[in-house]
């Protein structure tokens, strides 16, 4: 991983490697033991054999304890290796021996030991490069912000957040390394990239490992053991980055040069049916790209997927969005705007359950070091607001990323190779801090089936936001099991319907407005009812002020649900049925009832349906659903119901 200021910082080496190329400069060193090791580790540098490199600069420096190139060299190196402790001590040896001889060996020194955490120190350096006045005005202005990145992480530190990390056990993790967790809305499955290695390995292979997906099932609060995920998902190639949907219906993920492939590493998607993962399928051409595409996370709602890509176009590493229309095609991958993108890089893109909280990793916002943690949320103008950093110590001087939250919002994942794991990373989760989490998503979870004959069915799930009438979440109930898991943002109320060809419709709210720090998920089977003459159905999004009959807008979407099957079933006739609680007057009751099926009667009239297919009929208090003794009970009996009185098939 590259670094937003290492990547300025180590051009120090072309001029080092210049210089030993150039016959008429004198090095600071006369012993030519000294120059020779020098320049036989700078050849072991420019084909990246870095070990030797500084197995020839020790021997460089044991020769003339004050060679400043050969320290030089040393602080490139050990930065490269991602020795920062080792680089900052190089630097500054070269730093001691002569200051004036290369002022930009303090800005060298600043940033590595800002990279190791060593943030006052690296202050010092940063600033005694300013005061020198023989650097340029870009490498100036990179260390008076390198300066305010210190004074940020200095903070940071001072200020720590609540990080408690649990190890997640042997269920899931083991000798080997174990990262890039991805969760369901339910928490009941977990998908983990593992690093195994590759069986009858040979040198044609190259590299000795490969990644595959391992998967985890959760009963109550125990996790079973991960086991590997098989074909066709996993192959012998490497399998890595991937997201599962909130719903478990579909996998997200990275594949590296595939023959299939149209760049270094593209984004694939395979669908569950059943108990069985679909052949993978490459995303295509429209939303990768010749360069690398990789780290997909996809929205709830099945619209949106983010990404991290290399693609021109984009400044460095950058988070894309590419957008499913409504007749299932991705669209042209978009770039997030400059408030999540920066000049350094971007990836590790999760977009939470609730639609409009990022987490991501960057090295190009303010930070403490390396890639660190943000998360920014979408405004109502759909802006992404500045990202804010999660803090220390969740993050370090280290590189953070991958880190994804739960849809309830409270407990984070991510991983980890701190010392006391299992070996290699582990996967490890811990309650996130208030200030840092997304509005809570709570889900309604359960199976669809035939009334009558009890077979599982596939039915297209809508739910619709009440108060604009549009389809948050479209989906479908698995063919197979019939199973189904539908996410239910906070702070919103919803219609949700589900619907089949053929069947009845159901309706169901959910009044999620509010405070709902404790939402608790809706387990429930859908029976759909075959569409025959005597059948009833509840229309539980229909709404009313109390004691009026006039409807109100949020009841537009469920009668928009009404006139199409009507529509799609011409010779079904209905029975439009008003009903009321017992409380009040009879016959006030009675009449109130009936009004209130009349509108409903003139809505579908006014949109077209004959008058001929409806009737309506107030029932008042007389046909009780539920007790009248409770609030509950009332408010179920206060309803209106459609009944089919007549049905031919079409």
């Amino acid at each position: 991983m590259k670094h937003s200021f290492i990547i300025y910082i180590f051009l120090v080496t072309l001029i080092v490697s210049c210089k030993a190329q150039n016959t008429s400069y004198k090095y600071t060193t006369k012993s030519d033991k000294a120059i020779k090791a020098y320049e036989k580790a700078a050849k072991y540098y420019d084909t990246y054999d870095n070990d030797n490199a500084l197995k020839s600069l020790d021997e460089a420096v044991k020769a003339d304890a004050k060679f400043i190139e050969a320290y030089m060299m040393m602080g490139d190196l050990y930065s490269d290796k991602k020795e920062y402790e080792k680089a900052t001590a190089s630097y500054k040896k070269a730093i001691d021996i002569d200051s004036a001889f290369f002022p930009n060996n303090f800005m060298n020194a600043g940033f590595n030991a800002y990279l190791g955490g060593q943030y006052v120190d690296a202050k010092k350096y940063l600033q005694s490069f300013i005061n020198s006045k023989k650097g340029n005005v870009i490498n100036v202005k990179r260390a008076e912000y390198a300066i305010k990145s210190c004074n940020f992480a200095i903070d940071a530190y001072n200020n720590p957040v609540p990080f408690k990390p649990v190890n997640m056990g042997d269920s899931i993790n083991t000798e080997l390394s174990e990262y890039l967790p991805s969760l369901t809305a339910d928490e009941k499955t977990l998908v983990i990239t593992r690093k195994i290695p590759k069986e009858n390995y040979s040198m044609e292979m190259g590299n000795k490992e490969q990644e595959d997906f391992y998967i985890s099932y959760r009963t109550d609060s125990i996790w079973h053991k991960a086991f590997d995920m098989g074909i066709p998902i996993n192959t012998l190639g490497n399998e890595g980055a991937q997201c599962i949907a909130p719903d478990g219906k579909s996998m997200y993920f990275t594949s590296c040069n595939k023959p299939d492939g149209y760049g270094s590493c593209d984004l694939y998607v395979s669908l569950k049916n059943g108990d069985r993962w679909g052949v993978p399928k490459n995303m295509g051409i429209v939303v990768n790209s010749e360069r690398w595409d990789s780290q997909p996370s996809i929205s709830s709602d099945g619209k949106n997927l983010y990404f991290t890509s290399a693609r021109a176009g984009g400044k460095d590493m950058d988070i894309w969005m590419t957008t499913k229309s409504e007749s299932g095609v991705w669209g042209k991958p978009v770039r997030l705007s400059d408030s999540i993108n920066t000049n350094g890089g971007e990836m590790a893109p999760f977009i939470h359950p609730d639609n409009k909280t990022l987490y991501f990793s960057s090295n190009g916002h303010m930070g403490l070091g390396g890639y660190d943690i943000f998360y920014s949320r979408k405004d109502t103008a759909g802006n992404w607001t500045k990202p804010v950093n999660i803090g220390y110590p969740i993050n370090t001087s280290a590189d953070e990323s991958y880190l994804i939250v739960n849809s309830k919002g409270d407990k984070a994942y991510f991983a980890s190779d701190t010392k006391g794991g299992k070996g290699g990373f582990d996967i490890y989760y811990f309650e996130l801090y208030k200030a840092a989490r997304p509005s809570a998503v709570t889900y309604m979870k359960g199976s669809v089936y035939n009334s009558l004959s009890k077979d599982k069915l596939k039915a297209k799930f809508e739910l619709i936001d009440l108060k604009t009438g549009k389809t948050v979440i479209e989906s479908f109930s698995d063919s197979v099991k019939g199973e189904f898991l539908v996410c239910l943002p906070s702070e919103n109320d919803y219609a949700l319907n589900v619907s089949k060809d053929g069947y009845l419709f159901y309706s169901e709210n959910f009044n999620l407005t509010g405070d709902h720090s404790k939402l608790d998920p809706y387990l429930k089977d859908i029976p759909l009812q075959p569409i025959k003459k005597g059948e009833t159905v509840v229309l539980k999004n229909i709404f009313f002020d109390t004691d009026k009959f006039d409807l109100k807008s949020e009841s537009t979407a469920e009668l928009e649900k009404l006139f199409g099957l009507l529509n799609k079933n011409p010779k079904m006739k209905i029975e439009i049925c008003g009903h009321t609680d017992n409380i009040g007057d009879d016959k006030y009751n009675q009449t109130l009832s009936e009004n209130r099926a009349k509108a409903v009667y003139e809505y579908l009239v006014t949109h077209g349906i004959a008058k001929e297919r409806l009737t309506y009929k107030g029932y008042g208090e007389t046909v009780p659903i539920d007790t009248n003794n409770t609030e509950e009970g009332r408010a179920n009996n206060r309803r209106t119901e459609f009944k089919v009185m007549d049905f031919l098939m079409n």
